[in-house]
């Protein structure tokens, strides 16, 4: 099941135990825009994509983040809250990873053997 994104911008769709929940989404899918991230943001207004990714970091980052790993289907295989400057380990089934500022994921219901959807971004 090989998706296709482009950079860019869509909706994630968290369906939790609290109803279903649209975030605003960046798509970054290019190795330029993956490695750029949210480097050089105060903030971020949602959430972002990079894919294909196992890992990230924090390195130079001005502001601490939620990190969930998403394996080939979506489904959330891991979630963490990674304080500036710190080297995130490998998830080995991750091919995806869903970035926002730290504490809002548990908002939105992210949390591990939660499947998401990615809209309006092909």
């Amino acid at each position: 099941m090989g998706r296709r994104w482009s950079d860019g911008r869509g909706k994630l769709i968290v369906q939790g135990a609290a109803g279903t929940v649209a975030v605003p989404l960046e798509l970054a899918t290019s190795y330029r825009a993956r490695t750029k991230g949210l480097l050089g943001r105060d903030a971020i207004d949602g959430a972002m994509l990079l894919s294909p990714a196992s890992s990230v970091h924090t390195f130079r980052m001005r502001f601490p983040i939620d990190v969930a790993y998403l394996d080939r289907n979506l489904k959330v295989v891991g979630v963490h809250t990674m304080k500036r400057g710190r080297l995130g380990l490998p998830r080995l089934r991750s091919r995806h990873v869903l970035e926002a500022g730290a504490g809002v994921m548990a908002g939105w219901g992210v949390r591990v053997g939660v499947r998401v959807t990615v809209e309006g971004a092909e």
